[in-house]
Order: C-alpha cells, then sequence, then structure tokens
C-alpha cells in the first residue's frame, strides 16, 4: 500500500469516530434524560480524546511527506488538502485541552437549556465563562500570534477573516436599514390567528421536507429545543419545533433544515466518510439552508401551493386566499428571535451577534455583562427594549456549545444563497410553474448537480463561484430583497 491509500483508511475511521461523536450530541438534544448529562458529558469527553489523539497521529505527518501531491488527481489532492489542514490545526491543540473543551461543552448545554427556561442568564454566566476561556485558550494556540478570533471563525468558514466578513456586511447594513424602516411604516400585513395543533404541524412538516427532497431512508426528523441538523452519507437527521400559534415556524425551520440534511445526503457517495464527504464549510452550507427556506420556500409560488396544504390539513384557518397568505408567510415585523426573523431583518440579528462576540474573545467585553450589552445592541438596532433573557442572550444554543466565529456565517450564507437563486432563476426560467404546483425538483436538481454533489471539493468561493460563473458578492442577495419587498408592500 502507497502513503496515499494509508493515509485514507486511517482517516475513513476517523471520519467514522466523529460521526459516531455527533449522533452522541444529537441524542442529547433530542431524546436523552436530563440525568443522564453528566455521564454524557464524560462520555465526549472520552471519544473526543480519543479523536485528538488520531488527528495528530505522526503517521499522519509522515504519510502526508511522503505523498506526491503532483502525481494525484484533483479530488485526492483536495483529500489531502482537507487532512493537511485539520492535521495542522488539531497539532497545535494540547489532548488536555480538547477533552475538556468537549466535556465542558456537553455540560453547558444542560444548564443552558436550564436558564433558558428558567429566564435566568445570571445561572448561566458562570458556566460560559469557563467556555470562553477554553475557547480563548483554544483561539491562542491556533492563531500562533495571529487573530485569535480568526482562528476560530476559521473553523467554520477557511480561508474568511473578520475583516473581510466585517467589509461585507458593511455594505449590507445601510440598504437593509433602509428597506426595513420603509417597510415598518407600511400597514402591517394580516397574520395568522388561530391554534394548529402538533400532530397537524408535524404531519406537513414531514410533507414539506419529502416535496424538498428529503430521503427519509437515510433521515428523520425530530423535536428539539433549537432546530438542528446532524450526521452526513446515508445518517442525516434533522429537528424541527412546534408553536401552537406560529405554525410558520415550524414548517420553515422544517424546510431550512431539509436544506442542510439535502446537502449532506447528496454528496457523491465516493466522498462518504473522507474530508470530502461534509459540506465545504458553514457558509455554503448556510447558502442550502436558506435558500430552500426563503427563495424557493417563501416565494409567492410556492406558498400558494402550500396554502392549498394547510387548508387540507387544517381546514379553514383564516386566510382567504393565496395572495393573503404569501403576504402573512412574509410579513414584515418586530420581534426578537433570530430563527423567527423575516429576511429582512434576519442579518441585523447576525451582525449584533458577530459583534459581540468578537468582543468577547478578544477580552473588550466580560462575560458578566454580555446580557447588559446585547440589550443596548438590539435596543439601538431595532428600536425596542428586549424584555426577557429568553428572547435575547439566551436565546441561541451556539455560544453554550462552543460556536464562536459561527454566527458570521449565517450572513455569509445569505450572501451565498442570493448568487446561487440569481444563476438558478437564469437557468430555470420556468421556475415559479413547477413551484405553484410543489414541485422543487428542477431547482433542488440544479443545486445538486451545481453545489451539493461535490462536497468539499473546492473551498468555499470557489463552490459558489463554480456553481455560478461569479465571484460572490452581495449585490444579488440586496436586490432580491428589495424587489420582493417592494413588490409585496406596495412601495
Amino acid at each position: 500500500m502507497n502513503a496515499y491509500t494509508d493515509l485514507m483508511a486511517f482517516q475513513r475511521d476517523t471520519e467514522a469516530l466523529g460521526q459516531t461523536a455527533g449522533r452522541l450530541s444529537w441524542d442529547q438534544e433530542t431524546m436523552m434524560s436530563p440525568g443522564s448529562a453528566d455521564q454524557r458529558s464524560d462520555e465526549m469527553a472520552a471519544i473526543e480524546g480519543i479523536l485528538h489523539q488520531r488527528r495528530v497521529d505522526p503517521r499522519i505527518g509522515e504519510w502526508l511527506a511522503a505523498i506526491d501531491e503532483a502525481s494525484l488527481d484533483p479530488v485526492a489532492q483536495a483529500q489531502v488538502r482537507e487532512i493537511r489542514r485539520s492535521f495542522e490545526r488539531n497539532s497545535r491543540v494540547p489532548e488536555r485541552l480538547a477533552s475538556e473543551l468537549a466535556r465542558m461543552i456537553s455540560k453547558s448545554h444542560g444548564i443552558w437549556a436550564e436558564a433558558r427556561a428558567d429566564d435566568n442568564f445570571a445561572a448561566f454566566a458562570p458556566t460560559l465563562k469557563e467556555v470562553v476561556a477554553l475557547r480563548k485558550e483554544e483561539a491562542q494556540a491556533l492563531a500562533q500570534g495571529g487573530d485569535s478570533y480568526d482562528a476560530l471563525l476559521n473553523d467554520y468558514e477557511p480561508g474568511a477573516t473578520a475583516a473581510e466578513l466585517s467589509a461585507m456586511f458593511g455594505a449590507l447594513r445601510p440598504r437593509l436599514v433602509a428597506l426595513r424602516e420603509a417597510v415598518l411604516a407600511q400597514p402591517e400585513l394580516p397574520g395568522l390567528t388561530t391554534h394548529f395543533d402538533e400532530a397537524g404541524q408535524m404531519r406537513l412538516a414531514e410533507k414539506l421536507a419529502a416535496a424538498f427532497g428529503y430521503d427519509f431512508r437515510r433521515g428523520r426528523v425530530d423535536k428539539a429545543v433549537h432546530p438542528f441538523s446532524s450526521g452526513s452519507g446515508n445518517d442525516v437527521r434533522i429537528t424541527t419545533r412546534t408553536e401552537a400559534l406560529d405554525p410558520f415556524n415550524c414548517f420553515y425551520s422544517t424546510i431550512h433544515e431539509v436544506g442542510h440534511g439535502c446537502y449532506e445526503q447528496n454528496i457523491d457517495q465516493a466522498y462518504r466518510l473522507t474530508p470530502l464527504g461534509s459540506g465545504v464549510s458553514m457558509g455554503v452550507h448556510e447558502s442550502q439552508s436558506r435558500i430552500y427556506e426563503n427563495q424557493l420556500g417563501r416565494s409567492r409560488a410556492f406558498t400558494g401551493w402550500l396554502f392549498k396544504q394547510m387548508r387540507d390539513e387544517f381546514g379553514d384557518f383564516g386566510i382567504a386566499d393565496e395572495e393573503t397568505f404569501y403576504g402573512a408567510v412574509n410579513r414584515i415585523k418586530n420581534g426578537y428571535i433570530r430563527t423567527e426573523a423575516d429576511e429582512v431583518q434576519y442579518n441585523l440579528h447576525v451582525l449584533l451577534r458577530f459583534d459581540l462576540e468578537q468582543a468577547v474573545i478578544k477580552g473588550d467585553l466580560a462575560v458578566d455583562d454580555l446580557q447588559g450589552a446585547w440589550d443596548d445592541r438590539f435596543l439601538a438596532d431595532f428600536g425596542y427594549a428586549v424584555d426577557k433573557p429568553s428572547n435575547g442572550v439566551l436565546q441561541d444554543v451556539h455560544w453554550a456549545a462552543g460556536l464562536f466565529g459561527y454566527f458570521p456565517t449565517y450572513s455569509l450564507g445569505n450572501v451565498y444563497a442570493g448568487c446561487l437563486h440569481d444563476a438558478l432563476r437564469k437557468a430555470v426560467p420556468d421556475l415559479d410553474d413547477q413551484l405553484a404546483q410543489g414541485d422543487t425538483s428542477a431547482a433542488t436538481g440544479w443545486l445538486k448537480e451545481n453545489l451539493q454533489q461535490h462536497g468539499g471539493l473546492r473551498e468555499a468561493k470557489a463552490t459558489i463561484k463554480h456553481a455560478t460563473g461569479a465571484e460572490p458578492s452581495e449585490a444579488p442577495l440586496l436586490d432580491y430583497l428589495e424587489s420582493k419587498f417592494k413588490d409585496l408592500y406596495k412601495l
């Protein structure tokens, strides 16, 4: 066997163990008994210790040194690129720190969930301090004298920098704020006012998942406090949540997570249990969930079909026609929750988190002051005060999970989705006719062919350029939003 063959055989076992760890995390957020949290944290720490040992195994360095990369085909070269990146990154992190992070993050999740239910940030702050301290230590090890926040950001969006993203987000903000102010000056569109039973919501959620191509033979839909997707290859699971007065929360959370899930399910099977067998970056991953949820799922054409499905499932629910229903799905309104935010305001929620977490990691903002800083920034950005911590600093699980550097990929994903939608519309000119029949196959097929099947073959920006033929830009997203909402609100 040659060095490349030995390296890939070793890597497949590492990937398999990583997927097993992911399944334990999925179980913790969906089905695990609360009393099991301490034991689970020990289990996760043990597995992470084994994974870290494998990721820094000296043989990886030896194999990499022995490989003649110029002799490899492009797929093999990409595999080596990703293994080298992981090896160099993990070699900078001590095993003790990797295990302690896994143990602390597993423990932190339960404490966050309880504090969120009790609306008590003070009960969570000591735990968050420990998570932040560990992530800062990790960031310093990774940065090797460079920018600590960029070192964490590169876990989720390799090659990106906070400075680059700040410039992009700075270009987004003025037009988003202007559009938001113009829309909110108009009369509010009607929304839903009746109760929708949980069983009916879950039935329709599964129907929507199937409509967007989610393969239930290799996946499942469960409930969680914070919807998420998990896994890759032939075991990809998603979660959603239900609210009696807001079935759109369930339906669009489901479509969003289906976007993530289908990306993983549609990657070339030849890449399964290899570094290329998962999405290339969280920004690209988010582009799939957002284009499924928004440009496709919230389109006038698709909501016409969804209106009929809701009438079949729930009977008369107070909305008389498809156009009024389209307005109800897309209405711009004040709200606290990022995951429930409309397309116009969503990125403003993300930019708030992006700025605060940078300040925390750089030491400019203490954890004890985080709630106050959040409330002040929210009031400045949105014009009204946060009423309780579960609608503010405690609403997201990300910081409890140590995911500092993750939030900006949500807005980057929106930018990428805007680019992809622009190219998709040009490639499928009769897209609306198909969506009006509940048929997403042309859209999802285009995404599979041009982006999803390739997994991590190309770097993030190159992945978007390959699919669209152009460098990523925020302009298509802004043009789409302005066109859609000026039409909807008759501006």
